[in-house]
């Protein structure tokens, strides 16, 4: 093993809070992983940080109709907080959005252009002409070609799963507003990808045949088979990194350019707060690079990074990727859109201190090599069967023994027993199983050896023998806490906190791994052991209960009504509802807006006065329909200008099954600036 180790987990999306999948895919088998190089004596930087640039979290921002830095601020804050709750032990967890990464990522791009690596090239993009902007893929939305879902995305089919284009979608429409998405010329900068494969080829296909995942090198065989081809680095958008070219005005940097880019940034700034070289962890052949991900980023971290990589020539290639495929959840799924998900912050309100079971349970059901399910009854079952019944039993049954019998003094063992001669392979081959990315084996071994003392104690009967024969209880006593000292120190990377438990009523000192395969003695005479704890308790069936009502409770709000009806938004407070200020109006003109198909130029009398307001809403009424009309208005929106006109209010309307507008107004006579609470 190397003595230095650059360790990354995918920086999640700043645009909602983790949940479960994310920690069984990436963030606890990437803590543990390092949590025990940390144990080898090895130098150890474990970086991560929100990542806060890209569609999703535009598209938050406009659904909660605040700004994208609001957005991004309060789920960096909450992931970040969650991970410290969860004590998953990053060196730094920092975010794109700082102006240290901006700067770096775009000195990266800038090396790239010098270096010509670019091509630059004039393509047609969807461009939303109402909206005056160029659509992501994510801000087209229509009818999926496989299985009719209307709310597909232009790269996603989140009901069936199936990849898209927007050139696939049927009646594509923009989810800006509306409108029918039209082509326009426009200049991006690509990587041309299709230049590296033989590279990619000989690296992963050949370099890492035998010690990277099958999942990882056979979707990096399917790509390279279908063959790669040029991606743009730039994107028509306002939110991001502003690509640093005079004639890169108005664009910005691909999301999975600058995101990769942000494990170096976060390296740059811990290294400068502690006084360390920053390129020992990124430029040095001496140090292992090892990227933790979901099978979901296969194609950023072992394709488009390396290539990056690769052709700015200073940076080291990564020695390993170990991705994980998904973790569903009772059968079924996760998915956020659907809120149907454990999440991690509400996780440590509702169950507090069983950050441990937590771990154990998604160690033991990691989607290592293939999908897996997550269910609160093996949830249940796990920590009253194995970490009560069978860790937590044996570790108490060895203390209060030792208490009951020998006032809390380690007895000297004057014998050893034959089936514990191999107990010091345990740390053996539970490292040999976590250096190759083996948790749930590392876990197993973990167990076996809780297991190992649990029969060891059954069949000797101390309980039995101290009435005949003190020497031989104190031998089975003492042996059995070597087993119970070997347990404790071994569980460090698996259940930190249950570990350090241990090991402060034990009275003992955190070994490294190394010494752990040499130590034949934990103990010397006289040695004297804490109070007894349980380490952990039974969860009991209401606590069950209670998270399936929860899930049950998601699954009717799922089913019920409109299928198809857009999420619930943010909550807000009584005051942000107090803010809004929606009065009664009447309609007094209205007229077509010139070169916007969709649009109508309203007047309106607001009672508080006559204003102009331009609507959306020229597909589904004529001008003579709307005008007498009465509606419901919000006056106190900021005006925009929308086609050159000031618009200075929103009319509130829903819309029928066919997709028809309907005025959203009071059942009975009103008169005009009457306000709606």
């Amino acid at each position: 093993m190397s003595k230095t180790y650059t360790v990354t987990a995918a920086l999640p999306y700043a645009n909602g809070p983790i949940h479960i999948g994310h920690l069984a895919g990436v963030y606890i088998p990437a803590d543990i992983y390092v949590r025990y190089l940390r144990r080898n004596g090895k130098e150890v930087l474990f970086v991560c940080g929100s990542d806060e640039h890209g569609v999703p979290v535009t598209i938050r921002a406009k659904k909660e109709g605040v700004s994208v830095q609001e957005v991004v601020n309060r789920y960096h804050e909450l992931i970040k907080s969650t991970f410290e709750k969860l004590e998953i032990s990053f060196n730094i967890y920092d975010r794109t959005s700082s102006a240290h990464h901006h700067q770096n990522a775009q000195d990266f791009f800038l090396r790239l252009n010098k270096n010509n690596v670019f091509l630059e090239k004039q393509t047609e993009q969807f461009y939303d002409e109402e909206a005056g902007e160029f659509l992501a893929d994510r801000y087209i939305i229509g009818q999926c070609p496989n299985c009719g879902n209307e709310n597909a995305y232009g790269d996603q089919c989140e009901k069936c799963g199936s990849t898209l284009s927007p050139e696939e979608l049927i009646n594509p429409k923009s989810a800006l507003s509306g409108a029918k998405p039209q082509k326009r010329l426009t200049k991006n900068w690509y990587l041309p990808l299709n230049e590296y494969e033989s590279f990619l080829r000989e690296w992963v296909l050949e370099n890492h045949s035998n010690d990277w995942k099958a999942n990882v090198t056979g979707q990096v065989k399917s790509w390279l088979d279908d063959g790669l081809k040029p991606r743009a680095m730039t994107r028509d958008l306002d939110w991001g990194i502003p690509v640093p070219l005079d004639e890169g005005a108005g664009k910005v940097l691909y999301v999975w350019f600058d995101a990769p880019i942000g494990y170096i940034s976060a390296t740059q700034k811990w290294a400068d707060e502690h006084g360390k070289d920053w390129k020992k962890y990124w430029q040095s052949n001496e140090t292992e690079l090892i990227h933790f991900i979901g099978k979901d980023n296969i194609v950023f971290h072992c394709i488009i990074f390396p290539v990056m990589l690769k052709a700015h020539g200073e940076y080291i290639l990564p020695t390993n990727v170990p991705a994980n495929e998904f973790l569903n959840l009772e059968n079924d799924k996760i998915s956020t859109s659907r809120n149907w998900a454990v999440w991690a912050h509400e996780f440590v309100e509702d169950l507090p201190g069983k950050q441990d079971v937590l771990r154990y349970v998604l160690t033991a059901n990691l989607p290592e090599n293939k999908d897996n399910n997550f269910t609160w009854k093996d949830f249940q079952l796990k920590n009253n069967s194995e970490l009560v019944g069978i860790l937590g039993n044996f570790f108490n049954r060895v203390m209060v023994l030792i208490q009951k019998y020998f006032d809390g003094k380690v007895p000297t063992k004057t014998k050893n027993y034959p089936e514990l001669e191999n107990l010091h392979d345990f740390p053996e081959d539970i490292g040999r199983y976590l250096e190759n990315f083996e948790f749930r084996n590392a876990l197993k071994e973990l167990m076996n050896l809780a297991r190992l003392g649990n029969q060891f104690l059954q069949s000797q009967e101390p309980w039995k023998k101290i009435k005949t024969d003190e020497e031989e209880v104190k031998n089975i006593l003492a042996a059995s806490l070597e087993i119970a000292a070997m347990l404790a120190q071994c569980a460090g990377p698996f259940l930190p906190n249950a570990s350090e438990k241990m090991l402060q009523m034990l009275d003992l000192e955190v070994l490294s791994w190394q010494e752990l395969k040499e130590k034949r003695s934990f103990f010397s005479e006289a040695h004297s052991l804490g109070e007894a704890q349980l380490l952990f308790d039974k969860i009991e069936d209401d606590t069950v209960i209670a998270q399936l009502q929860k899930l049950e409770n998601t699954k009717k709000n799922n089913q019920m009504t409109n299928p198809n009806a857009e999420a619930q938004k943010e909550e807000i407070n009584f005051d942000d509802f107090q803010k809004v200020d929606l009065r009664v109006g009447t309609i007094l003109e209205a007229k077509a807006v010139e070169k916007a198909d969709r649009l109508l130029e309203l007047k309106v009398d607001t009672g508080l006065d006559v204003r102009t307001i331009v609507s959306g809403i020229a597909e589904s009424f004529s001008p003579q329909e709307v005008v007498g009309k009465k509606c419901t208005v919000l006056v106190n929106l900021a005006p925009r200008k929308i086609k050159g006109i000031t618009s200075q209010g929103m009319l509130l309307f829903t819309e029928n099954k066919d997709g028809k507008l309907i005025f959203v107004n009071p059942d009975n006579e009103v008169p005009n600036g009457a306000g709606i609470a």
